[in-house]
């Protein structure tokens, strides 16, 4: 027989892992300012495996406008300069020889537009998730109906379930609207 607490346990960490992939998503999407997470996504080839940038060098940010690197192996410059440019973010490094400095520009209205729409989707993805992880524990506990549970048990743990549904999605909403004010704030 299933237990109530760990079919709810189980829904709960589902909707957990979605909020940890939403929350991870918004810090790769840059909103104007300079962040070291803005290069977590971008591995590098370092002696045959592929690294994040900060494990080959120092990562900084000395003011809100850019971000520094400082490769601890001279080899290193072309390599992460290479790995920058063919990323996502958008940004031109430039290199002097004893760091790499990456300028972050103001975003134009169009693009915070754009980020905005971006975050948006990933919040749905995070949703859609949160909503599956809410299916499949009132699956599971209809499953329990059959083999023996009281449906008064059942009714219960479903709006237990849907309570903390509702708070997930709460939470999403407002992770949402924090990047979206961070992404308009001129």
């Amino acid at each position: 027989m299933v237990d109530v607490k760990t079919c709810l346990g189980n829904a709960q960490e589902k909707m957990d892992m979605a909020i940890m992939y939403l929350e991870e998503a918004l810090a790769h999407i840059r909103a104007g300012k300079a962040s070291t997470r803005l290069l977590d996504g971008i591995r590098v080839d370092s002696y045959g495996s592929m690294v994040p940038i900060s494990n080959v060098a120092a990562v900084n940010t000395p003011d809100a406008r850019s971000i520094t690197i400082k490769p601890w192996d001279k080899a290193m410059f072309r390599i992460i300069e290479k790995a920058i440019i063919d990323s996502d973010l958008g940004i031109m490094p430039e290199n002097n020889g004893e760091i790499i400095r990456i300028g972050i520009p103001p975003l134009t209205e169009e693009r915070r537009r754009l980020l905005a729409k971006q975050c948006k989707g990933e919040g749905e993805t995070a949703k859609i998730s949160v909503r599956n992880a809410r299916r499949d524990g009132i699956d599971a506990l209809k499953k329990a109906v059959k083999d023996g549970l009281a449906e008064d048990e059942q009714k219960n743990a479903e709006e237990k379930l849907q309570k903390i549904h509702d708070k997930y999605i709460k939470q999403i909403d407002d992770l949402l609207a924090e990047k979206d004010k961070e992404i308009m704030t001129v």
